[in-house]
């Protein structure tokens, strides 16, 4: 699948404790994108998705997916990868997710 759309690479904003405490004190946003994204594509995305906002830095991690019990099934299950970027903003810009 192409990630052409800013919805097919960014999926949903993190709010955690964590991560509101980064937005109100460093200006940086969580959120949950597609494993296949670059950094390129999720700075267009973001700058798409929220007009007037421009993206300063991106970092991504990889998390590989929980393994769970197999309750009886036989073989043991496994939660999805995913890939998490948190987003720098120019000083002064703010997205507003609520």
């Amino acid at each position: 699948m192409k990630l052409s759309h800013p919805y097919h690479v960014i999926k949903v904003p993190i709010l955690s404790e964590e991560s509101t405490i980064q937005t109100e004190s460093k200006n940086k946003y969580t959120f949950k994108v597609d494993t296949r994204a670059n950094k390129k594509q999720i700075r267009e995305a973001i700058e798409q998705l929220f007009k007037d906002v421009t993206v300063v830095s991106v970092n991504t991690m990889n998390y590989k997916g929980k393994r769970s019990g197999s309750r009886g099934i036989g073989r043991p299950g496994r939660r999805a990868d995913w890939k998490k970027a948190i987003i720098t903003l120019q000083q002064g810009d703010t997205i507003d997710l609520i």
